[in-house]
């Protein structure tokens, strides 16, 4: 039950201030005014507290009381997360559609979870067994490609005096009862509660030995990113951050996304929320919406939601992270989040370091990003959260506070450039700019599941754009022509490379999607035309010869004329490139 913890003195923006308000702790979730506004105390001085209220504080005044439970903001987890649309503050849109009409009004509380619903829950344990925070008493089917592990909360372990049997529960009946060695026993239900600013526990942190398979080649094969791993999308405008991270929640092999519009512009919401629910996930067959969670924080939403919506999101992860399960988290985007962090430090009068921003803003993205990783769960099983955040950099300045930080926690850098993005080169990943530090982590896991060339092949290919970078500035003063024969193979060769690897057609059946068996054969058909054209030109072979080979028009068709379930004809297409390039030496 709510209590009176204080008036409301001051109201500046989504600040609050409250006198007489001895009672309240820091970052302790408050209710604020008639309304009951969420909010959350941020800081503390003698007998006034500061909130951030996260709904428009319009017509607050002083003298409006503030009332608490007590505890911090949490979030909801059980049964039910999936499939679904929440704002920043976890309130379910749906439910409120339905509730208050299509405009969220101010102060509407619903529950996050379906109190009413029924869920079919199977015991895995019995009577008299002893369990630990995290182990799981049993499951239920949440959707047709997630079962749903009901966990021991964290706190709780003892012995099960009793578990129910098989049946239907809402996820506020009691499912068990739990007895330590004192004799106190608690009960346990289908749902628990978390404050979002508090890492979910683990047993340990693992390193990193998998990539996160996103089927977009210039990632996967170029800058790879491994589960449990950080990465940072920084670009300008229209460069096409939100896109790439559309692709890589629609056809990354993560178990569960959740995907976080923090401050995002409604259209792109919009164009998601859309086209998520008719797409079918290529490996289950099954509509992607059955494992994706959606938090809509748009930017006509109170600016100080933005940073609930963070923490709400990256709950959620751990949440079925602590399952066992792989999750992908998208934050589109973190300087949004930066923008509210530097308004309320400016409400509150702090000292503002470089373009405004507070001086803790390392300290808040660090926190983020460190709740990434693969771990051992409480309950013995492995999962990881791969965290892959855009950076909006005002003018694709990349030197700004933001991007300067971000770099400073992640290990992969997708770095998009604006001269690819006006030339219509999609995705606009620069390979110049752009980084991995995963390649280690995962080259065994490459050769063991692909092919044990795929590290040498990659290397090639890279050192090849290396040089064709520095021979293009060389091409503008004087053009092509009179180059060597060998260094214009380079120049040949990486076009190939980069029109028909690199550049890949989201809207394209067959391109939208590359598994990385089919990325391998690409790459080593492409690297085996320069190989074999490179011994070709030192016996005085021209590069117009080599281009008017039939070979060399398949190669730049390719990544469109063999779909997945054809991959044995692209294996054939790369022996063809050896023998058709052979038949040249003489």
């Amino acid at each position: 039950m709510a209590k009176i913890a204080g008036k409301v003195s001051r109201v500046v923006g989504p600040l609050v201030e409250v006198e007489e308000a001895s009672s309240l702790r820091m970052l302790d979730m408050v209710e604020v005014g008639e309304n009951h506004l969420v909010g959350e105390v941020v800081r503390l001085v003698k007998e006034r507290a500061y909130l951030q209220v996260y709904e428009d504080t319009t017509s607050l005044r002083a003298g409006d009381f503030v009332y608490t439970q007590g505890y911090p903001l949490y979030v909801e987890l059980g049964p039910g997360l999936i499939g679904k649309i929440y704002d920043g503050i976890q309130r379910p849109l749906d439910v409120l559609r339905e509730k208050e009409g299509c405009f969220i009004n101010r102060g509407v509380h619903v529950s996050a979870l379906d109190k009413q619903k029924k869920w079919h829950f199977r015991p895995l344990r019995k009577e008299g067994d002893s369990v630990k925070a995290g182990e799981i008493a049993g499951e239920v089917p949440e959707t047709q490609l997630i079962k749903h592990k009901i966990m021991i909360p964290p706190g709780f372990e003892g012995r099960i005096r009793w578990i129910a049997g098989e049946g239907d529960y809402t996820v506020e009946e009691k499912i068990a009862v739990l007895e330590n060695d004192e004799g106190i026993q608690r009960q346990v239900s289908m749902y628990q509660k978390w404050p979002v600013r508090k890492p979910r526990p683990y047993r340990e942190k693992l390193g990193i030995t998998e990539p996160l398979i996103t089927g977009q080649r210039v990632i996967d094969t170029l800058f790879p990113v491994g589960k449990g791993g950080c990465v940072a999308v920084p670009g300008g405008f229209g460069t096409g951050k939100t896109v790439i991270q559309h692709q890589v929640a629609k056809w990354s092999d993560a178990d569960i996304v959740v995907f976080v519009g923090c401050g995002e512009r409604g259209n792109e919401m919009t164009d998601v929320l859309l086209t998520f629910p008719k797409l079918i996930d290529p490996r289950t067959q099954r509509p992607l919406m059955e494992r994706t969670i959606f938090i809509a924080n748009t930017s006509n939403m109170p600016v100080a939601a933005r940073e609930a919506s963070i923490y709400t999101g990256i709950t959620m992860a751990e949440y079925y992270r602590d399952m066992g399960y792989t999750v992908a988290l998208m934050a589109d985007s973190t300087s949004r989040w930066a923008e509210a962090l530097r308004e309320l430090s400016g409400r509150l009068e702090e000292m503002p370091l470089e373009e405004g921003f507070p001086a803790y803003l390392a300290s808040r993205l660090a926190e983020f990003y460190e709740r990434a990783g693969r771990i051992k769960t409480l309950g013995g099983t492995e999962g990881s959260i791969t965290v892959i955040s855009s950076v909006s950099p005002p003018g694709g300045d990349f030197s700004e506070p933001v991007t300067a930080h971000t770099k400073r926690f992640i290990r992969c850098f997708w770095a998009l450039d604006r001269d690819l993005a006006n030339a219509r080169h999609y995705p606009s990943i620069s390979w110049i700019e752009s980084y991995s530090e995963y390649i280690d982590d995962i080259k065994e896991w490459w050769h063991k599941e692909v092919d044990e060339e795929w590290l040498s092949l990659r290397y090639s290919i890279i050192e090849l754009l290396q040089k064709e970078q520095r021979l293009q500035q060389v091409v503008k003063l004087v053009g092509a022509s009179v180059l060597p024969v060998r260094q214009r193979l380079i120049l040949e060769t990486c076009t190939i490379f980069k029109n028909a690897f690199l550049q890949q057609f989201a809207f394209d059946k067959v391109d939208t999607f590359s598994s990385p068996r089919k990325q391998f054969l690409m790459l080593k058909a492409i690297v085996t035309f320069y190989r074999k054209g490179e011994v070709l030109v030192k016996k005085g072979i021209n590069t117009s010869e080599l281009k008017a080979l039939p070979v060399y028009q398949d190669l730049l068709r390719m990544r469109m004329k063999y779909p997945e379930s054809e991959l044995d004809k692209l294996e054939e297409m790369v022996k063809k490139t050896e023998s058709s390039l052979g038949e040249l030496d003489y």
